[in-house]
């Protein structure tokens, strides 16, 4: 089933989410749909405040992504109560971020290349790993919705002054997209 992703203004958007149990209601049917809305939505990576939800559960896709990153071939993930753990600030990158809950804002962002994540498969087993590169980044990027932060908030204060009148129109509901939303209004 496909979802409706929340855009800018909706306040779970802005909330710290709560890690869950096993016995999380339908978790497997609602990492479906995550995965489902994701495809439709042609992204890469969802966190569940994103869905309306304050779980800390993201489902990751870069295999969609393989052809120009061949070393990300078939890598499709939920990653269940994720943490990032440290990170490592000897090397950055400055890469320009999207985001599902911001259509049309594009920015650039700069982020370590290197993070110790913890957090728990669809088996609810533990996983404990220092990650690089390109899913670095993208961990960060969704891990970051899980904190109520969005890319927006790491820009400097000129890029945010230059981004204001697209952020208002998010909040009025006024712009388009090619997927399911449910804005504020």
């Amino acid at each position: 089933m496909i979802l409706p992703i929340y855009t800018y203004g909706q306040p779970v958007l802005r909330k710290v989410a709560e890690d869950i149990t096993p016995d999380y209601p339908d978790l497997k049917a609602l990492i479906e749909n995550m995965y489902e809305t994701l495809e439709r939505s042609d992204g890469i990576g969802l966190a569940a405040p994103q869905v309306g939800l304050d779980i800390r559960l993201v489902v990751i896709n870069l295999d969609l992504i393989s052809d120009d990153l061949p070393e990300y071939k078939d890598y499709v993930h939920a990653f269940i109560n994720p943490h990032i753990v440290e990170y490592d600030d000897t090397e950055t990158e400055s890469m320009e971020e999207g985001c599902l809950s911001l259509p049309g804002i594009h920015e650039p962002v700069r982020r370590p290349k290197r993070v110790h994540v913890t957090y728990l498969d669809e088996d609810f087993q533990p996983h404990d790993e220092w990650v690089e590169g390109y899913l670095a980044r993208v961990m960060q990027h969704e891990f970051d919705h899980l904190d109520g932060k969005m890319f927006i908030d790491r820009l400097s204060m000129l890029r945010k002054q230059m981004i204001k009148g697209k952020l208002g129109s998010l909040l009025k509901g006024d712009f388009r997209c090619s997927y399911k939303v449910k804005a504020r209004r």
